[in-house]
């Protein structure tokens, strides 16, 4: 498939979106990124507001829409599909979901770990060989995640756990979104990789 992909990702604090032209290459017409764990549902429309206005383009222009599906935590995560749901339904257009940890590792060479914060002290983490997924997704606390690599990609402060030598990609990428769908392939359905049960739990019943 050729033409303008709108990407977008809120599976880490960083709140991305961007309009990609995808021909022969992916070229990136316009990107914005705010970086703040807390602000998913308040910036995701005006960071695609913003990113298709930089571009040129209408929404009536695009033809496909991208979207990380994590792993992440739920109510940042689901802030993103649903609103990649939502464009696509409105235009008529297809979703493609990707894992969001492949948006990073996309960007690798050689044997390289991908983490990003899972709270209570984990991290998500996959394992990459030339930027192909071959371990994970999966949580862990960082001393058990296998470290047999080259080098570790990711979120900062959680990259800094462990003693590998530090890559680029911190985060998801608008590009690295498109350039980690199989574009061979029809999209499925959207689903969410939470990798374990959200922190808010119903009620039980209550006693008489």
């Amino acid at each position: 498939m050729t033409g303008l992909v709108l990407a977008i990702d809120t599976a880490t604090p960083a709140v991305t979106a961007g309009v990609i032209r995808r021909a022969d290459s992916v070229e990136v017409l316009a990107e914005h990124v705010t970086l703040d764990p807390r602000a998913h549902a308040e910036r995701i429309t005006p960071n695609v507001l913003a990113s298709l206005a930089d571009a040129g383009v209408a929404m009536a222009d695009l033809t496909a829409v991208v979207v990380g599906c994590g792993p992440g935590p739920f109510t940042g995560l689901r802030v993103g599909m649903a609103t990649a749901a939502a464009y696509g339904h409105a235009l008529d257009i297809p979703v493609y979901g990707v894992c969001s940890l492949d948006a990073i590792g996309v960007d690798t060479t050689g044997e390289a770990l991908v983490v990003t914060d899972a709270r209570r002290r984990e991290v998500y983490w996959a394992r990459y060989r030339d930027s192909v997924r071959i371990d994970g997704p999966a949580v862990a606390a960082p001393a058990d995640v296998p470290v047999d690599a080259d080098a570790v990609a990711g979120s900062p402060e959680h990259a800094a756990l462990f003693d590998l030598p530090r890559l680029a990609p911190v985060y998801p990428t608008a590009s690295g979104l498109v350039r980690a769908v199989d574009w061979s392939v029809a999209p499925a359905p959207l689903v969410p990789l939470y990798l374990r049960r959200p922190d808010a739990t119903p009620p039980g019943e209550r006693r008489r």
